[in-house]
């Protein structure tokens, strides 16, 4: 079997304070494990030193103009993969709260040819320590009874950043990607689309440094978006 190209693939909005450190825990990992998962940090118009330090210290990376938000800034390392060949796409967040370590885990299924697109979880198992507050876990369980009463996929880290793709999958991501809300929406989309989507456990930890782009004051707002954006996407028809 080919040796798979695998691409790491991190949004970033002023993270100045995480971004070199996540890098250079995966450019660690790669050397001590003798493996390479290369890198394309996507820097979704950060008004901080986030872009200085990518130029600074070489890590590859794309400036976008303008702040596209989590959706535009995804799709955009998904074109990058698309156009480079490679053959699974990861999802990495670079605030430091996804580990490395776990990246075997969510592919494994994908390099076995046992699922499309794997989402890595705090909620399977016993092996994430943090498992974040317990208002954003309600909402989170909300999510999930919406994904599976619209798409029949029970999904339950519903939020999670952490997710592989196969190259089918990266080519659909590369031509059409939510802006709002992608994670939950594009997991029902492929639902209805009849790929497979399997959750495993990793671990993840807490934000180190800056701020979430979901806050308190907006969760409300949020919660109600995003279970009537659910609900028109699994209302659509799908081929």
């Amino acid at each position: 079997m080919k040796k798979l190209k695998v691409l790491l693939i991190i949004p970033a909005y002023n993270e100045e304070e995480n971004i070199l450190k996540t890098y250079n825990t995966i450019k660690n990992y790669n050397k001590e494990n003798k493996i390479n998962y290369d890198v394309i940090v996507i820097n979704d118009g950060s008004k901080d030193r986030t872009g200085e330090i990518l130029d600074k210290e070489n890590i590859p990376h794309i400036d976008l103009i303008h702040n596209l938000g989590i959706g535009g800034a995804v799709q955009t390392g998904y074109k990058y993969a698309y156009y480079n060949n490679y053959d699974i796409a990861i999802q990495f967040d670079g605030d430091g709260q996804h580990d490395v370590n776990y990246v075997k885990n969510i592919i494994e299924p994908i390099i076995k040819q046992e699922a499309d697109f794997v989402v890595g979880s705090r909620f399977i198992g016993n092996v994430s320590k943090f498992k974040t507050s317990g208002a954003r876990r309600a909402g989170i369980k909300v999510i999930s009874f919406f994904i599976k009463l619209c798409s029949g996929v029970k999904i339950y880290d519903t939020t999670s950043g952490f997710r592989a793709c196969n190259k089918e999958i990266i080519s659909l991501f590369a031509n059409s990607y939510p802006l709002e809300y992608p994670e939950p929406i594009t997991t029902v989309e492929l639902a209805k689309k009849k790929y497979r989507i399997k959750e495993v456990g990793v671990n993840m930890k807490e934000r180190e440094g800056g701020k979430s782009s979901i806050h308190t004051w907006k969760n409300i707002y949020y919660m109600l978006n995003v279970c009537l954006s659910i609900i028109i996407t699994g209302m659509r028809r799908y081929k």
